[in-house]
């Protein structure tokens, strides 16, 4: 489930649509959560698709680290990619501003951390040498995306949490420690799937 105040927008004709702020989203708020509307699909279960149904997960899923297609049900789905991403996703299902976001401007999330299964051509950013998203960029840039994690930890305890309620069970205990400062925060590495074959064919 996306954040409460974001809308989906066209941005341009190259990227198309994206999800914007309709308020100030500060730093350290969950911006996306893992909703019991979300629906994750296996291999299994794709591999019998008609191609229509496949084309759809293949263009707007991403991968868990179990091989599973998650589809967003709602407009979460159209989160654009940018190597300089304002959310990073977490070890624990949800996302978090890793900087502040202002009214107006568009949610991204880098690509490389939702498990690609091939390489995936970028428009180019000033800010960043990357041209593509590689399958191994989790391997390669975890450290990176830790970094603004445990930054905006910091913050978490600090700004409005509309999704707190929707953390689930099995995390919620680890992720009020770490935001408290009392336990360490699992790398975002826990998200890479080393099933790399491709299965929405």
């Amino acid at each position: 489930m996306i954040h409460p105040d974001t809308e989906l927008k066209f941005i341009n004709p190259i990227v198309g649509y994206g999800v914007v702020a309709t308020k100030f989203i500060p730093k350290g708020t969950i911006t996306w959560i893992y909703d019991d509307f979300d629906r994750t699909f296996s291999a299994e279960e794709i591999m019998k698709m008609k191609q229509i149904y496949k084309d759809i997960l293949k263009k707007y899923s991403y991968r868990e680290n179990k091989g599973g297609y998650v589809l967003c049900w709602d407009i979460a789905r159209f989160v654009n990619h940018s190597f300089n991403s304002n959310c990073i996703t977490t070890a624990y299902n949800f996302e978090l501003a890793v900087r502040d976001i202002q009214a107006g401007e568009e949610l991204t999330d880098d690509y490389g951390y939702l498990n690609v299964s091939e390489p995936f051509d970028c428009i180019p950013e000033p800010n960043s040498l990357r041209t593509q998203v590689l399958p191994d960029d989790l391997l390669n840039f975890h450290e990176y995306w830790d970094a603004k994690l445990i930054d905006a930890f910091k913050y978490f305890n600090k700004v409005e949490q509309p999704y707190l309620h929707l953390i689930q069970k099995e995390y919620y205990d680890k992720v009020i420690a770490i935001a408290d400062g009392k336990a360490e925060m699992d790398s975002i590495l826990k998200c890479y799937c080393n099933l790399k074959e491709e299965v929405l064919i």
